[in-house]
C-alpha cells in the first residue's frame, strides 16, 4: 500500500486532537454508568426499599388513582412491577416533557417520588449520549466520536506494525510506545464497546433499528399493524420498532396521542397485571401504557432498561402486547424469536453497560476505560515532548496522492459508519485542496 502510512498518520493525529475531549468525557461518563445500580442502591435506599407509613393494603388501581390525583397535570405512562426487595415504580409524564417517578411498596402505598431528569442513572446516561443537552446535533457529535475512535484503533494498529515501533528502543519514543502498546492491547475490547454502543446512537442506531424491523430472520419475528408510539425507554431494543397489534373498539374513542386517562373503556391496571401472570410474564417487568386509542399495552422484560432492579438476562427478554380494552393477548415476542442482529445487540448492550455477567463485567469494562484514558494521555504527552524537540509540530503531508487501496478501505468504513463517511468527505476535500495547491506551487 504505497503512501498509506503518511495519510493515516495525519488523519490519526487530527482525529485524536479533535475528538480527545469528547472521548475522555464519554469514557468518564461510561465509568460512572458502569456502577449506576450500586450507586443508586445506596443513595436511593428510601425510594427503593423503605415502606410507607400507611400500612393497610390497597389495590394497584387505587394506587394509580391516588398518584394521578396527587400529581395533577401528569399522566401515567408506565408502571414497573419490581421483584423483592425493590419497590415498584410508576412513571408520570406531562405534556411539557417533564417526568416523575413514584415508588409504591408491596401494599401499593406511596413511599416517595423523584424528578426523573435528576436521578443518577439518567444524568450520567444523558451526559454519555448528548452531554446532558438532549440535543440531536450533540448526539451526532458523540456518535461521530465513536466512529473516529474505530478509525483511530485501526489506523494505530496499522502504523504500529508498519513502523515496527515496539522493536525500536529509542528513549525518545518511550511514551509513544506506551501509547501504541496500550492501544494494541485494548483494541478489540474498545471496538466491542463502540459497536455495542451504536444501537443507542441517534443516526446509526436509527438505521440499525430500521434494518432490524425490515430484515425478517435477521431482525425478529413480526407482529401486525402499527409501530408503538408509547414511551420506549424500557422496551427491549430488539422490539422497539416492532409492528404492534391494534386494540379493538378503538372507534369509540377519538384520535391523536392522548393520556391514558382519556380512554374511558380501558381495562384497569390490576387486570393488566392479572393478564400478564396468565401469559407467563414474571417479575420484574414494565407495563407501558398505550398512547393512542388503537394502541395496546406493551409489557416487557428487558436486559437493557437502564433501571436499577429491572434488567433481566437476555434469555428472559420478552415483549407481550395486550388489548387495552379486553386484556386479550395480541401477540408476544421472546428472545428465542430474535434474529441474528436482535440477539447480538440483546447481549451487546448489557455488555456495554457492564451488567451482562455481574461484577466481572464491570471490572473488565473499568480496566478497559482506564487503559483508554492512559493511552490518550501517553499519546498527547509524546506529542508535547516532540513539539519541544522538533520544528515539525504535526505530521507533514507527503506530496503524493493517497493509495487507492487505502482510499477504498476508508470508503468501506464510511459506508459502514455513515457519519464517519460524511466527515471523511470534508477531510478528502481539504486534503485534495492542499494537494492541488502544493502541485501548483511546485509547477510555479
Amino acid at each position: 500500500m504505497k503512501n498509506s502510512f503518511n495519510p493515516l498518520q495525519r488523519l490519526h493525529f487530527y482525529a485524536a486532537f479533535f475528538i480527545a475531549p469528547l472521548l475522555i468525557t464519554l469514557t468518564l461518563s461510561g465509568i460512572g454508568f458502569l456502577f449506576f445500580q450500586d450507586v443508586e442502591n445506596n443513595i436511593y435506599k428510601h425510594e427503593f426499599f423503605d415502606k410507607s407509613k400507611v400500612e393497610h393494603y390497597q389495590s394497584l388501581d387505587d394506587a394509580v388513582e391516588e398518584v394521578e390525583h396527587k400529581f395533577e397535570g401528569f399522566y401515567i405512562s408506565k408502571v414497573s412491577i419490581m421483584s423483592e426487595p425493590y419497590n415498584s415504580r410508576i412513571t408520570l409524564d406531562d405534556m411539557a416533557g417533564n417526568q416523575r417517578y413514584v415508588y409504591i411498596d408491596d401494599n401499593h402505598q406511596i413511599v416517595a417520588d423523584q424528578n426523573a431528569k435528576h436521578t443518577y442513572a439518567n444524568v450520567v446516561r444523558s451526559i454519555h449520549s448528548s452531554l446532558y443537552t438532549n440535543n440531536t446535533i450533540i448526539n451526532y457529535l458523540v456518535e461521530l466520536t465513536a466512529c473516529w475512535t474505530v478509525f483511530m484503533i485501526l489506523s494505530g494498529l496499522f502504523m504500529l506494525f508498519k513502523k515496527k515501533l515496539l522493536k525500536n528502543n529509542a528513549k525518545q519514543l518511550r511514551f509513544q510506545k506506551l501509547h501504541a502498546f496500550i492501544g494494541m492491547v485494548i483494541a478489540i475490547p474498545v471496538l466491542i464497546l463502540v459497536i455495542t454502543g451504536l444501537p443507542w446512537s441517534g443516526f446509526t442506531g436509527a438505521k440499525l433499528a430500521n434494518i432490524l424491523s425490515t430484515s425478517g430472520t435477521l431482525g425478529q419475528s413480526e407482529l401486525t399493524v402499527n409501530p408503538p408510539k408509547s414511551d420506549v425507554n424500557e422496551i427491549p431494543w430488539a422490539t422497539r420498532k416492532n409492528k404492534q397489534p391494534e386494540s379493538k373498539h378503538a372507534a369509540h374513542h377519538g384520535t391523536g396521542e392522548i393520556p391514558k386517562t382519556d380512554f374511558k373503556k380501558q381495562i384497569s391496571i390490576d387486570k393488566v397485571v392479572k393478564a400478564a401472570k396468565q401469559n407467563g410474564m414474571s417479575k420484574p417487568y414494565s407495563i407501558v401504557y398505550p398512547s393512542k386509542p388503537e394502541g395496546a399495552f406493551t409489557l416487557t422484560k428487558s436486559s437493557n432498561t437502564g433501571v436499577t432492579g429491572l434488567d433481566v438476562s437476555p434469555y428472559d427478554e420478552k415483549t407481550l402486547y395486550l388489548d387495552q380494552y379486553t386484556g386479550k393477548n395480541l401477540g408476544q415476542v421472546k428472545y428465542q424469536e430474535y434474529g441474528i442482529i436482535g440477539k447480538w445487540f440483546t447481549w451487546g448492550i448489557p455488555l456495554h453497560e457492564g451488567h451482562l455477567f455481574g461484577i466481572a463485567n464491570k471490572i473488565i469494562n473499568l480496566i478497559v476505560c482506564i487503559a483508554l484514558l492512559c493511552a490518550i494521555g501517553f499519546g498527547f504527552y509524546s506529542w508535547i515532548k516532540r513539539m519541544k524537540s522538533s520544528k515539525v509540530k504535526v505530521p507533514k503531508r507527503v506530496k503524493k496522492p493517497m493509495s487507492i487501496s487505502l482510499f477504498i478501505i476508508l470508503v468501506i468504513l464510511g459506508i459502514l459508519m455513515p457519519l464517519f463517511g460524511f466527515s471523511l468527505i470534508v477531510v478528502f476535500a481539504i486534503e485534495g485542496y492542499l494537494y492541488l495547491k502544493d502541485r501548483r506551487a511546485g509547477q510555479g
